[in-house]
């Protein structure tokens, strides 16, 4: 397998494990670390990675041809380098499109949609997507329902089933009055407008409740102090279990997410879940009411609103809401995630 991929995260390598484990030998070439999502990666037997930065047009070549793959598989189409890779090869092998933007019908996807047969299809002969958004995008693009497969994003289910049978139970007993935020701190994911809203809520009515974020990002230095919010800073994946087990309820209130891992991650740890409606992962992963609730992007009234709601709950409900999202989640995982791409080849 092939993959001309731009930034690793830790939930896709748990994946790229399982299919090693399966019996493939995995080549990545990724773009350099992102330092608002510094993940570090073991060596793993089987797994061979490159530095995007180390390739130009002919050497990124030379390398596919050495590797010989059975696959390529490749994000998008922002790096011309990796479409020309794909074009080399599609004739010979699968060819596969990595798509998590979800359909928007804007003009610049209108015109990607126009120009397809001469931006896209000459280098994939299949895409692989996220959730139904993006394969209403991909259909768009010209591809065939039978070329498109879903199910792209995994998490690592093992680790948030463990935090699951670790600290649910606990839970039951005494639920924790904490809002956990885990993500960047970057303008798109909406936390300033969060720390802001929450502030407020709590300055004024007195809440027992507090917010713990967890990330790092440009906005660090902007960050609330004050007012029961609490900033942990970058925490690798095996590492927070000690935090989820002392938090009660996930809030992502991003301005703009096409798909969102963190979202399955949190349902599987068994958290109710506080979602804007631009965060994609919730068409799969939250059942409005049932475990949590969604607010428009940036309105500073509809957050305060549903932060209302979850305040009021009584324990019982949270512990209901938690257990729904946990089964929501672990439907999907690393070992489906595999069986998905053997069948594109």
């Amino acid at each position: 397998m092939l993959f001309l991929y731009t930034e690793l995260a830790g939930y896709f390598m748990s994946s790229v494990n399982e299919l090693i484990i399966q019996g493939a030998e995995v080549h990545i070439v990724r773009w350099p670390v992102n330092p608002e999502a510094p993940f570090v990666f073991d060596p793993v037997p089987g797994l061979s990675i490159y530095e995007r930065a180390n390739y130009d047009r002919l050497s990124l070549q030379k390398l596919a041809k050495q590797i010989n793959p059975d696959i390529i598989l490749c994000s998008g189409w922002i790096d011309k380098e990796y479409l020309q890779v794909c074009k080399v090869f599609k004739k010979r092998i699968t060819t596969v499109l990595l798509l998590d933007n979800q359909w928007r019908g804007d003009w610049k996807q209108k015109i990607a949609c126009f120009a397809s047969f001469l931006l896209i299809k000459p280098y994939f002969s299949k895409a692989w997507v996220a959730g139904n958004s993006q394969y209403f995008f991909a259909q768009k693009l010209g591809f065939k329902s039978e070329r498109i497969s879903k199910g792209f994003y995994s998490a690592d289910t093992k680790i948030f089933q463990n935090c699951y049978d670790s600290s649910f139970a606990s839970k039951e007993k005494s639920y924790p009055k904490r809002l956990l935020y885990l993500g960047r701190y970057v303008d798109f994911k909406g936390v300033e407008l969060l720390w802001d809203v929450f502030s407020k809520a709590k300055k004024n009515k007195g809440l027992d409740w507090e917010l713990w974020c967890i990330g790092t990002g440009e906005l660090w230095e902007k960050r609330h102090e004050n007012h029961g919010i609490k900033h942990i800073g970058f925490v690798q994946p095996n590492e927070l279990c000690s935090y989820l087990s002392q938090c009660g309820v996930f809030v992502l209130p991003s301005l703009k997410e096409p798909w969102g891992v963190v979202v399955q991650e949190m349902a599987a740890a068994g958290f109710p879940l506080l979602l804007s409606n631009k965060v994609g992962s919730a068409s799969a992963y939250l059942e409005e009411g049932k475990n949590g609730f969604s607010f428009e992007a940036g309105n500073l009234e509809d957050l305060h609103e549903k932060l209302d709601m979850i305040f009021q709950m009584s324990e019982q409900e949270l512990i209901q809401m938690g257990k729904k999202s946990h089964k929501l989640a672990i439907a999907q995982n690393p070992e489906l995630w595999t069986k998905t791409l053997l069948s594109l080849i």
